[in-house]
């Protein structure tokens, strides 16, 4: 890269929106950031996020080089001392204990850095390790898990073909604090007033009156974690009312017959008690839904993140089935990405599965070959054969994004190794042995294949890097293969394959992500299969073209995505229609106590506004200042009935712990639900963030529960938690 002043193409990495920037850069220093306004995709926007990145990227607490903890504090180290100690602890620690003796956790960043998932898998396969986690058992397992029952593969999920569709039901996710999850969707202010510009409808399901409930036609405010019963509720109605509609995805179902039956009891008049409305609005939802041209129920976190979160999510897509909505323009799609996993997905180990193994001490089914982080805490404290003694966690903070965030805490002080990937000394990786901070996102090029997947629209874009790294740092990509290499050195049998990986390490002849991505691209669904002539997609394509590729709208996909053995889609599913007979029991007994908690205490929710993205943001000076975003919401009528007055300060208590916060009065939420933002906590001791310190907040995770489970794929329980709040 040369010091002369130029403009760089780059793609925010901050959300799951992926927005088109242009950054210009002089001397190797971020001069400005902007929108791109010829991004096919983003068409010019962006959010407050973006400016972040040139924080981010000069933040004076961002680590560049390996740090040791010493017992007189951090001490910087080379990176073949780091390397070289952290594969001897690591693989010794198998080797006196077994293999499951080290557990492994990544977290959300990961997914928005191609290096880090290609080269972060291939480690986990080489400590070969039963105790992975993720934080996708905090977020989206239950979607997952519908995909595999329905579908056959877990990456075979439906998007809300946002651009095209007349009737969008929202479900428990805010898009327009969020951008979008599970479902890649840039500017989506417009693309949602689009919708009622062209006459459409947009209904919001959620107890708070979020900042997408404002905009929508009709806001639903319903009790957390009752979005089966809602859904159950419609399915009832339009099969009694026969309202399904026939289609070529509803052509290739089996079970209807069997849904049909076990919805008989979700009458809109036997959950209206439950859900505390009426029931001829229910009856008028489902009408005016298979009623439209097309329409697409869309439900993400707040349907995932109760107890039942995976019924949840095979609801709505059975939703989107019936009424003729699966697989049509409109409604719920397949995205066609240019680097598309689908096809070798049973080959690379990517098609899922579930209940294979389970944990050690709880006996919970691993999902996906991974096991519920809320079970973290309890492998490492709990003593005997298989306990976690050695910890590497890759792009994650999870004392702050997981349940009982306590407990975790007081884990990882125990562990007897632990190596962490990231850029900061945060609420985690302030226990850390040895930290490996790779490169900050403008020094590495990158390409956004997960959000890819999952996008409104079919598009692709290369992101190069932005900025000369400083001498001496590492991609994280390299920092991976090369401790991988190590790994094997040190634990393989085959005398030949550690001679193999000590050549490689030496040698430095490893495959980069600029290799496989060009490989991926050429032989994936638009790619030149290596043939001049064909002039379809590859790497040089890509990088001609630094704006991006528009590939054409969502298009009808069900014959790649079925990936059963029959291909064919199952409704009747043993274990979701096991969930229908659960859900009817909660029905009679929320009834009964007319939707309320009988022991009267309120029920916690989260929420997240445009400026943040979990916790690892909150370094930067322009995404934590302005007025406190981390007080606990509530309605007037509790707040009278308690007490309390607007900006009192208040204790929140659960059965794992408490925070002490200040209220704000507000009728935006349900009575009897209160909402605190997640990601917050930052006053540890030991927590080298100098801005987040000075907003550190209270996390929500002190309060939520780990022995909360959904009982299925092990989901958190993070929405609904029982608390008691006090005068402070």
């Amino acid at each position: 890269m040369t010091s002369e002043a130029r403009t760089v193409h780059k793609t925010c990495n901050l959300c799951e929106a992926t927005c088109g920037l242009l950054i210009d850069v002089e001397d190797n220093r971020v001069v400005k950031i902007r929108a791109d306004e010829n991004d096919p995709f983003s068409r010019g926007h962006i959010c407050p996020k973006a400016f972040a990145l040139k924080e981010i990227q000069e933040d004076p607490d961002r680590l560049k080089f390996p740090m040791r903890r010493t017992a007189s504090g951090w001490q910087r180290i080379s990176w073949e001392e780091a390397l070289s100690e952290t594969a001897e602890k690591l693989a010794g620690i198998q080797k006196r204990h077994g293999e499951n003796a080290v557990a492994a956790y990544m977290g959300n960043p990961s997914a928005h850095n191609f290096g880090t998932a290609m080269f972060g898998i291939q480690l986990l396969k080489t400590l070969h390790t039963k105790n992975k986690f993720s934080a996708s058992s905090v977020d989206q397992n239950p979607k997952h898990a519908s995909s595999l029952f329905l579908f056959g593969n877990i990456l075979s999920m439906p998007i809300p073909d946002l651009d095209r569709t007349q009737f969008l039901l929202v479900l428990g996710a805010n898009p327009m604090t969020s951008n979008g999850s599970i479902m890649t969707a840039p500017d989506i202010r417009t693309r949602l007033k689009d919708i009622q510009r062209r006459g459409g409808k947009i209904v919001v399901v959620d107890p708070r009156r979020t900042e997408t409930a404002r905009l929508a036609n009709d806001h639903i405010a319903i009790r957390p974690g009752s979005d089966a019963l809602l859904i159950a509720a419609i399915l009832n109605t339009i099969f009694a009312e026969k309202l399904e509609k026939d289609s070529p995805a509803m052509r290739l179902t089996t079970g209807l017959d069997a849904v049909r039956s076990k919805t008989v009891p979700f009458t809109p008049e036997a959950v209206a008690p439950a859900l505390d409305l009426p029931a001829e609005k229910i009856r008028q939802l489902a009408r005016d839904f298979a009623g439209a041209p097309s329409a697409v129920c869309y439900g993400r976190i707040g349907t995932c993140l109760h107890e039942f979160g995976t019924l949840s999510s095979w609801l709505v897509d059975a939703l989107n089935l019936v009424t003729g909505n699966l697989d049509r323009e409109g409604g719920a799609m397949f995205t066609h990405p240019a680097v598309d996993l689908l096809p070798n997905a049973p080959r690379l180990g990517l098609q899922g599965h579930r209940d294979v193994w389970r944990s050690r001490v709880r006996g919970v089914p691993e999902f996906n070959g991974e096991l519920p982080v809320a079970c973290l805490a309890e492998e490492i404290l709990t003593p005997g054969d298989g306990q976690i003694r050695g910890m590497v966690t890759i792009a994650g903070n999870p004392v702050l994004s997981t349940p009982n965030g306590n407990q975790l805490d007081k884990a990882f002080s125990q562990l007897e190794f632990y190596v962490a990937f990231d850029i900061y000394t945060n609420e985690t990786t302030r226990h850390a042995h040895i930290i490996l901070p790779p490169t900050w996102s403008l020094e590495h090029d990158n390409y956004e294949f997960a959000f890819h997947m999952f996008a409104v629209r079919n598009t692709t874009k290369y992101s190069p890097p932005v900025l000369e790294p400083e001498p001496g740092t590492m991609h994280e990509s390299d920092i991976l293969t090369d401790l991988n290499l190590r790994l094997i050195e040190k634990k393989s049998k085959n005398p030949a394959a550690k001679l193999a990986a000590r050549a490689a390490r030496m040698a430095k002849v490893m495959p980069t992500p600029r290799t496989i991505l060009d490989l991926l691209l050429r032989t994936g669904p638009y790619g030149d299969k290596f043939l001049p002539w064909k002039r379809g997609l590859s790497l040089k394509k890509l990088e001609e073209n630094p704006k991006g590729i528009d590939l054409g709208p969502l298009r009808p996909a069900l014959d790649r995505v079925l990936q059963s053995k029959d291909r064919k889609i199952h409704l009747d599913h043993e274990l979701m229609l096991g969930e229908l007979r659960r859900l009817e029991g909660q029905m009679r007994e929320l009834a009964a106590a007319n939707g309320q908690k009988p022991n009267g205490k309120l029920l916690l929710i989260g929420r997240r506004d445009l400026r943040t993205n979990n916790s690892w943001a909150h370094n930067a000076r322009s995404l934590v200042k302005g007025g406190v975003r981390c007080d606990l919401i509530m309605h007037p009528d509790d707040a009278e009935r308690l007490g309390f007055r607007n900006h009192d300060s208040v204790r929140i208590k659960s059965r794992v712990g408490e925070v002490t916060t200040k209220i704000a009065v507000s009728d935006e939420i349900l009575p009897g639900v209160v909402s605190l933002p997640h990601g917050w906590g930052h006053a540890r001791p030991g927590v080298k963030l100098g801005v987040a310190s000075e907003f550190a907040g209270v996390s929500c995770n002190d309060l939520t529960d780990d022995r909360l489970l959904e009982p299925i794929v092990g989901n958190a329980i993070l929405n609904g938690v029982p608390v008691e709040v006090v005068r402070a």
